[in-house]
């Protein structure tokens, strides 16, 4: 098969990687993976967990589909429709994710089958939904084992969400910053003495330091005798299901403040223009029908929901504010929509990361839109961060062949309160600027004025190269 190429994020695992050719995605299976990966097919735990829509699909193909891979078995799985990472997802997101991690470990030893890790980055996200997409993860439990991968279950899941929890931090900027997550040291000296008095704090936190710090101190003797400890299944089962009942009861500390929470419910549209402004988004949606559409500062939800009602067929969002984003995952989990939404900056979107920067890809590297909102954002943009008009412009055409844009006004209230505090540099920022920004790149295909003088909705049709 021609055109194929290995997944720049698969290359760690002796046990098979996986390629994409054309819109297929092919996982391979070594000799080295072989036994394990016969041994859980053979149990039957993943066809249940394939069935439920928990591990991504999975049918096996012929190896000589990729010809110059030493493969025993080819894997075959369905596309996914966009690929998130953690430090793009919200808490909500995250503890889903951590949640499902636990229960399928918990339904796995059931069949003598165990997780060998538990990276976060083996979990996606179908809407709202997780799932799991790494079945070579899963491998053939021995009486007696320990859970191998829990402190990496601890630095992907646990620690983020108690960085959380219990301090009020956003785990976002530090899981971008560090793919392998928060150590427990980390998290151990942002935490309140009478915090680390917790019981479950001291075993997954506490006492990990102390572990780890033993061993940099040579401390063999007293390792070795841990290591040689068997741990009873009842004794294992009961730890994950300890664990699982506390994750599930984490939220957000309350001292966390979010600025554009209650932004749909307090902002300067009466019911007339926010009916006009739905009414746009659903004729946009109805007409293009775009099989993905990007909301740039979705906020809660709303106008996303409606474009997925009138035609949209899936949907991704991205603000900055967790807080919003909590209430969109809520939205979406409440009225069974496709829609992940999603943390992320518009004027400092995921890079590439990790190993030769695309074990983790870009944004633009994953840019797959057919349709796009931008309400609200472009004068945060402009005004808020000082990125020119043209080139923000460009940007928001450049995502999506169709979409609609919102030009906010200086008149408007929200722009008025931004510039009170700073000066106005910004000459250039007007509607005609906007409109003719507009058409070095598509065709207006309609306008609508939602609140005179105000608040100007641009749909644009991007002109073809």
């Amino acid at each position: 098969m021609t055109n194929v190429r290995r997944d720049g994020a698969s290359f760690r695992d002796p046990s098979g990687q996986v390629y994409r050719t054309g819109d297929r995605v092919l996982r391979s299976v070594t000799e080295f993976g072989a036994a394990d990966y016969e041994f859980v097919r053979d149990s039957g735990l993943l066809t249940g967990l394939v069935a439920a829509k928990r591990v991504i699909g999975i049918e096996e193909v012929t190896p000589d589909l990729l010809d110059d891979v030493d493969a025993k078995y080819l894997l075959e799985h369905p596309v996914l429709p966009f690929i998130s990472y953690p430090y793009e997802w919200c808490f909500s997101a995250l503890r889903a994710a951590a949640l499902l991690q636990l229960d399928l470990l918990m339904e796995a030893l059931a069949y003598d089958v165990t997780l060998s890790d538990a990276s976060a980055y083996n979990v996606q996200f179908r809407g709202p939904a997780p799932v799991f997409i790494d079945a070579l993860s899963f491998c053939r439990y021995q009486e007696g084992d320990y859970w191998t991968a829990h402190q990496q279950f601890c630095m992907h899941f646990l620690n983020p969400l108690l960085l959380t929890a219990l301090r009020g931090v956003g785990f976002n900027a530090w899981l971008r910053g560090n793919l392998e997550g928060i150590r427990a040291d980390e998290l151990n000296q942002l935490l309140a003495w009478h915090q680390k008095l917790n019981w479950r704090i001291m075993t997954h936190v506490v006492l990990p330091v102390r572990f780890q710090a033993n061993a940099r101190g040579g401390r063999n003797a007293r390792i070795d005798q841990v290591k040689e400890r068997r741990l009873p299944r009842a004794s294992f089962r009961l730890m994950i299901d300890g664990l699982r009942n506390w994750v599930a009861r984490l939220t957000p500390a309350k001292n966390m403040q979010s600025v554009w929470r209650n932004y749909a419910s307090d902002n300067s549209y009466d019911s007339d223009a926010a009916e006009a402004k739905a009414d746009f988004t659903r004729r946009f949606a109805a007409t293009v029908k775009p099989e993905m559409l990007w909301d740039i500062g979705c906020n809660t939800g709303v106008y996303t929901e409606i474009a997925l009602k009138a035609g949209a067929r899936e949907a991704v969002g991205f603000d900055t504010d967790m807080g919003a984003i909590e209430g969109a995952f809520a939205r979406a989990n409440e009225n069974g929509l496709p829609f992940l939404p999603l943390i992320m900056d518009a004027a400092d979107p995921s890079p590439g990361r990790g190993w030769r920067g695309i074990e983790r890809k870009s944004l633009a590297d994953r840019a797959n839109a057919n349709g796009l909102l931008a309400y609200a954002v472009l004068h945060h943009l402009v005004i808020g961060r000082n990125i020119p008009l043209p080139e923000v412009v460009a940007w928001l055409i450049g995502l999506a062949p169709q979409g609609v844009i919102e030009f906010v006004e200086k008149e408007d209230p929200m722009v008025r309160e931004m510039l009170r505090i700073r000066e106005d540099i910004f000459a250039d920022y007007d509607r005609e600027s906007f409109l003719s920004d507009v058409r070095a790149h598509a065709e207006i295909v309609e306008t609508n004025e939602v609140i005179e003088n105000r608040r100007l909705l641009v749909w644009y049709r991007r002109q073809a190269n």
